[in-house]
């Protein structure tokens, strides 16, 4: 991700969740924060999705994790988190985690499939309207999963 990435990027931000990060919070997450990382998808030129996490020792956290609306439905999400799963797999982390809420019922679905289970809870975590969040977490060591619901052991 780059800054003249954000123009999409933070519309794609607005259109898809109700608490969305500002241009500066994905400015200070590319520029200042020194353990995140950002990457967008395209479909030629266009900005159709992006990832943001933090990698904190052996651990990745998922920060924010979008598509355009019209170009959901056709598998890009799960391209985008198979491919951060795999670079944590391939660089030997450990944990994959992140937040959700429990309304959300097909990300919910998409990260169960990958094998990620939730651990806990945060109470109140969404200010918008007080909706808790589920903590989710993926153990790589443990197995590695293809998204689609298929464990394999690793090599």
């Amino acid at each position: 991700m780059h800054a003249r990435d954000l123009d999409e990027v933070v519309a794609i931000e607005r259109a898809s969740f109700t608490l969305p990060w500002s241009r500066g919070a994905f400015l200070y997450e590319m520029e200042q924060n020194r353990v995140a990382r950002c990457w967008v998808m395209r479909d030629d030129e266009r900005v159709v999705g992006y990832v943001c996490l933090w990698e904190i020792g052996d651990e990745v956290h998922v920060t924010n994790i979008a598509i355009r609306p019209e170009s959901r439905r056709r598998g890009l999400g799960r391209t985008l988190l198979a491919n951060v799963l795999e670079d944590a797999r391939h660089r030997q982390l450990r944990v994959v985690g992140l937040e959700v809420r429990p309304s959300n019922q097909e990300a919910l679905g998409l990260y169960e499939s990958f094998g990620f289970k939730v651990v806990g809870r945060r109470k109140g975590y969404y200010y918008d309207t007080g909706e808790d969040a589920l903590v989710m977490e993926l153990r790589l060591e443990a197995q590695t999963v293809d998204g689609r619901g298929g464990n394999r052991r690793p090599a």
